[in-house]
């Protein structure tokens, strides 16, 4: 249990923490393969290996979740495409009350992205999650990843948080390697960031799969 006197700043990731990621693995997974072959020429088995091979070599670094990079990479409209399964995005089980929770308790509450502009606007547009926080900081707005120390540097730069005081909470158990060696505080990580994947078994960090386990909601 988290100790919400010594708590002053929650920073939270959005995909696979505030919102389900089956949206996200759909679309690169799945969705995106199938309109590449289509638009390429190419099996569908063949789009898979090729997009598989590009994204992973990319995997942590800041391209990796640029849209504007992937559509000139893929020569694709990927925040078009994206818009065709968004009927998909959606919030993960008590982000609400927890989020209403937290301003009750009148903490300051940031949510801090990997998720380039594009993509953010479009889901802060469906989920209405902006309501909720002081400042919305995207990674791409810093230049760096949030897998980076710098990301950390220029983030506290910004919002001017205090280590020590600030809970952070992450799908992503990288990011919160990196959040740790900065020296935040307090971390957590989510069990099941897709609601169709498997509840993970996290032994580094404090992991929950709900929100109510640290919050009466």
């Amino acid at each position: 249990m988290l100790d919400w006197q010594q708590i002053d700043t929650v920073l939270l990731d959005m995909d696979g923490t505030l919102l389900d990621l089956h949206y996200d693995n759909h679309f690169w997974l799945t969705h995106l393969p199938r309109r590449y072959a289509e638009t390429h020429g190419v099996s569908l088995a063949q789009a898979q290996v090729q997009l598989l091979d590009e994204i992973e070599a990319r995997r942590g670094t800041l391209e990796w979740y640029c849209l504007s990079f992937w559509s000139r990479r893929l020569k694709l409209d990927i925040v078009g495409i994206l818009r065709e399964i968004e009927d998909r995005i959606a919030l993960r089980p008590q982000a609400r009350p927890f989020l209403q929770r937290l301003n009750a308790l009148d903490k300051r509450l940031m949510l801090v992205t990997n998720a380039h502009r594009d993509g953010l606007e479009q889901k802060l547009e469906i989920t209405g999650i902006h309501r909720w926080m002081h400042d919305i900081i995207s990674s791409h707005d810093l230049g760096h990843a949030k897998e980076s120390l710098e990301f950390w540097n220029a983030l506290r730069e910004r919002i001017h948080f205090d280590p020590d005081r600030t809970l952070f909470v992450d799908d992503n158990q990288e990011v919160l390697a990196a959040a740790r060696a900065y020296g935040i505080a307090h971390l957590l990580c989510i069990r099941q960031p897709d609601s169709r994947g498997p509840l993970r078994d996290i032994t580094e960090f404090p992991a929950i799969h709900h929100f109510d386990e640290i919050l009466a909601l």
